[in-house]
């Protein structure tokens, strides 16, 4: 099996990434918390920012509204010409060897390739390409998810009573490889699940200085009211209050389900 090939024909053929972000509340409570901690530590605008791995362009149009010089990569080509109809400027290129000029970047996104990538010698590849091609000072932002979270949405969503799918899990929490054998869609794609630790390792090992691992969506997803919770303008920001208090807690990091690791190129 090729691992990036298997990725490539997941998102051409079995699974639409363009929505994901919108389909229920713990996707949004992601895209929300992303953009976020995007905003806290992006420089101003119109800084140049390259997203490697930005899928349909969610993120990528949303800065580019905001007045930053963004450019998209993706091993996608679905992806692409979605990217593309939302207005990004987008090119097909390998997270691993960016068609991109050296020292470029005033900030460097990387919210897909590291959770694609099984193998640690690729991920750091991954790391030293945007390092390369971002400025002394750049940010570098690193996504992940955590080795517990397929654990944790196969008991909530059901996939727990599927013998099949707990072989998988029980694999992830293992060694952090996500084989799906099954052909389900639903049961995800290749790819490899970091405990918090783990991924503030790589990004240290890969050059980055001042590294911190934040939880993305924490522990919001658990909360029983979270579609009520997040339509409501008071109780959002008071569930993202929580949220902002609690990313840093070690004890708690993993049970978020997206890890966002943040370090600078120096």
């Amino acid at each position: 099996m090729d691992p990036i090939r298997d990725v490539v024909n997941h998102y051409e053929e079995r699974y639409d990434e363009d929505t994901r972000l919108e389909r229920n509340p713990v996707n949004r409570l992601e895209l929300i918390r992303t953009r976020l901690l995007l905003d806290r530590y992006l420089p101003e605008p119109p800084a140049a920012i390259l997203d490697v791995g930005g899928g349909p362009g969610v993120y990528a149009a949303a800065l580019a509204g905001a007045g930053y010089d963004v450019e998209l990569i993706d091993i996608v080509p679905r992806h692409i010409r979605q990217a593309t109809e939302r207005g990004v400027r987008s090119q097909l290129g390998d997270a691993r060897e960016l068609p991109i000029r050296t020292r470029t970047q005033d900030a460097v996104l990387l919210l897909g390739p590291l959770y694609h990538l099984i193998e640690k010698e690729e991920r750091l590849a991954a790391l030293a390409e945007a390092i390369r091609v971002g400025k002394v000072g750049a940010p570098v932002f690193a996504a992940a998810i955590s080795r517990y979270a397929p654990a944790i949405d196969g008991l909530d969503s059901g996939y727990w009573d599927d013998p099949a799918f707990v072989d998988i899990v029980l694999d992830d929490l293992e060694s952090g490889r996500h084989i799906n054998t099954t052909g389900d869609p639903a049961y995800f794609t290749t790819a490899f699940f970091h405990r918090p630790e783990e991924l503030q390792s790589e990004l240290v090992e890969a050059g980055l200085r001042d590294v911190h691992v934040l939880a993305v969506e924490g522990i919001g997803w658990a909360a029983a009211d979270l579609d009520d919770r997040l339509a409501d303008e008071n109780k959002q920001a008071e569930l993202l209050r929580l949220l902002e208090r609690l990313e840093q807690e070690q004890p708690i990091l993993g049970s978020s389900p997206h890890l966002l690791g943040i370090g600078w190129i120096q």
